[in-house]
């Protein structure tokens, strides 16, 4: 396949807000009035799919309103990036109904998380572009301690320079969008090198258990060659252990899982429960990722603050007990 590297945004530059999966109307206007400003001082334009606020019972709209914002976000010439409101559960509902060329034929950025993983590995499956597994259009409506954050998402998405990953000095896993004044930070202990190795590969991946929703089909990216970077919430409580083993030994029961290269681990939510232990004693009872260099606790996924990762990029891991690096190649 050949990849498409999309073009970096640059001062002046029109972003489109798009809700392929839960709404716009379930955000605050104080959050939307502090995304929109860190758009702005970003030097960014800011504009809105016309069925952003549409809003189901199941807090999104319907997949006809969903693919015409997508569409005309990126035909419009004008749009140099897509950011999506928030994740949810309903982006894979979409695929059958993506014009793929369309999409091939003018390449820009797209960026989001969590369910936003659907669009993000499909997107690459199908037409080899690029895409950035990296905050919503929601998360810069964090008033307070966003720094990390978007340091990350502009390396990724205003430069092409490839850079180094390094781990955050705390990390929070708080409802800051209820209360953005009372925030409780947690000292980072640094990522966790389960197994040593070195590696570099395609980022593929994302959030687990949305990722193994596309196992099977035509969207689901060759793992050849690849270094996967998966993360979970903690949506199971305390059966998030569980969940993680069933959902990564599916994944390796998947075609050309044995040509994957690495693993790169987001930090569990403390709701999960899965302490670094519990970590280091799922990857070891699989047989399959023994000779694999894996690294755990990184800053991706459902806790803040959070890197941003290109889906189909590159990306050069060196996992040492003592001191582990991850280089992002080519983005």
């Amino acid at each position: 396949m050949n990849k498409i590297y999309p073009e970096k945004l640059k001062v002046g530059d029109e972003v489109r807000i798009i809700a392929p999966s839960r709404s716009l109307g379930i955000i605050s206007n104080n959050l939307r009035e502090i995304a929109n400003r860190r758009f702005r001082d970003l030097g960014l334009k800011v504009s809105f799919g016309k069925h952003v606020e549409e809003k189901d019972e199941l807090d999104s709209s319907g997949i006809e309103s969903r693919i015409e914002d997508l569409h005309e976000a990126f035909a419009d010439k004008n749009i140099k990036a897509i950011f999506t409101v928030i994740g949810g559960y309903n982006s894979n509902q979409l695929l059958k109904h993506i014009d793929w060329q369309l999409i091939k034929n003018n390449p820009k950025i797209l960026c989001g998380y969590s369910d936003i993983t659907i669009l993000n590995n499909a997107i690459y499956a199908k037409t080899g572009l690029i895409s950035y597994y990296g905050p919503h259009y929601s998360t810069f409506g964090q008033e307070k301690h966003f720094d990390y954050t978007l340091d990350y998402c502009k390396k990724c998405l205003f430069s092409d320079e490839p850079f180094e990953i390094k781990p955050s000095e705390n990390w929070s896993d708080d409802f800051w969008f209820k209360d953005q004044n009372n925030r409780t930070f947690i000292p980072n202990e640094g990522w966790l090198a389960v197994n040593e190795g070195e590696a570099e590969g395609t980022i593929l991946g994302g959030n687990l258990c949305t990722f193994n929703l596309i196992q099977g089909t035509e969207f689901f990216p060759d793992l050849n060659d690849s270094i996967l970077c998966l993360e979970d919430d903690d949506l199971p409580k305390e059966n998030s252990a569980v969940e993680f083993d069933r959902n990564l030994q599916s994944l390796i029961q998947q075609p050309n899982f044995e040509k994957v290269q690495g693993l790169v681990i987001g930090r569990f939510q403390k709701g999960s429960q899965i302490t670094n232990e519990k970590i280091k004693q799922i990857i070891k009872s699989k047989k399959e990722l023994a000779n694999m260099p894996i690294i755990a606790n990184v800053d991706f996924g459902h806790t803040d603050p959070k890197i941003t990762l290109p889906i189909g990029g590159e990306i050069q891991i060196k996992a040492h007990f003592q001191n582990s690096q991850i280089n992002i190649t080519k983005h």
